[in-house]
């Protein structure tokens, strides 16, 4: 057995059913979700909350899979800026903390820019499709590019300036 296609796979499976699950709960009390992603100052957050549920979904079960790995990756990392820049940076590192650190948050980015370099490993659909992975070497910067972008685009986070 092959302990770099074993490391991987573990890797993959793990992360990628904790990120479906999320996926999964956020879909399950989207009312919920909805509201929380308002709170925080989302447009449309609705549609944000089933974007988010759907993309943790999706990405965790390619993660699981090992199939299109690098925008799984690319995906998994735009999804945690967005929650470290949103709700974790304030709170400070450690995920301890009330109202959670970014530290959890950056402990999967940092595997999944590693998965996204590495690749999904010989224990995957990608590995048994062929498929090119040399695009996942990009991962990160383009995950923490969408996100940004993403941001620009759907965030207005609420100010608390005294008011005249």
């Amino acid at each position: 057995m092959d302990k770099i296609d074993f490391s991987m796979a573990v890797l993959r499976i793990s992360m990628g059913a904790s990120i479906a699950y999320h996926g999964v709960n956020k879909a399950k009390s989207l009312a919920g979700t909805t509201s929380w992603f308002a709170s925080i100052g989302m447009k449309w957050s609705r549609q944000q909350a089933m974007l988010a549920a759907t993309t943790e979904i999706f990405a965790g079960i390619g993660l699981i899979l090992g199939i299109a790995t690098p925008l799984t990756c690319t995906a998994v990392i735009a999804l945690m800026t967005v929650a470290i820049i949103t709700v974790h940076a304030r709170v400070g590192y450690f995920i301890f903390l009330p109202n959670g650190g970014w530290e959890y948050c950056a402990s999967i980015i940092a595997v999944s820019a590693a998965i996204g370099v590495t690749g999904p490993g010989s224990w995957s659909l990608d590995n048994a499709w062929n498929t090119n992975q040399s695009i996942g070497a990009f991962a990160l910067p383009i995950g923490i590019a969408s996100a940004l972008c993403h941001l620009a685009l759907c965030w207005r986070p609420q100010t608390n300036a005294p008011t005249a």
